[in-house]
């Protein structure tokens, strides 16, 4: 995959930190929510903790709304491994639902899934019950190492 412009994830990390969701969105934009998400997917397999999913296969699918229309991630699991693609999955046991700037929050750390689903800016549909599980497979901590 070709990587884009974007800075590493520990310095993006960092940064969203510091912005407010008005100029996170702004940010998103400029760089482009494609761009964006291509390299988040893309990279979801490297943050994939293996040892946290044993033996679960399931396929999600991410519905992420920008401005102009909702783009569709899926992500699935099988066999200790994870693999992405853009567009939507057949059958998912899982479907997120939520806006660029809160799923960039999630996938940071900056954001917590129940917190997001509690106030209506994540929607689910399917096994809710995989939902809290799947929250652990992901490292989700982008310190920079010292």
């Amino acid at each position: 995959m070709a990587q884009t412009d974007l800075p590493d994830p520990a310095q993006l990390a960092e940064l969203i930190k510091t912005l407010s969701d008005e100029e996170l969105k702004t940010q998103l934009d400029q760089l482009g929510p494609d761009n964006v998400l291509r390299e988040i997917f893309g990279r979801m397999p490297e943050a994939f903790i293996a040892e946290k999913a044993q033996g679960t296969d399931a396929v999600m699918q991410y519905d992420i709304a920008s401005d102009d229309d909702v783009k569709q991630w899926t992500v699935e699991i099988k066999d200790g491994t994870c693999s992405t693609s853009e567009g939507a999955a057949v059958d998912p046991r899982l479907t997120l639902q939520l806006g660029i700037v809160d799923f960039v929050r999630l996938i940071f750390g900056q954001a917590e899934g129940t917190q997001l689903f509690m106030t209506g800016k994540l929607k689910l549909k399917g096994d809710m019950m995989f939902a809290m599980q799947m929250q652990g497979y992901f490292n989700r901590d982008f310190a920079p190492s010292s």
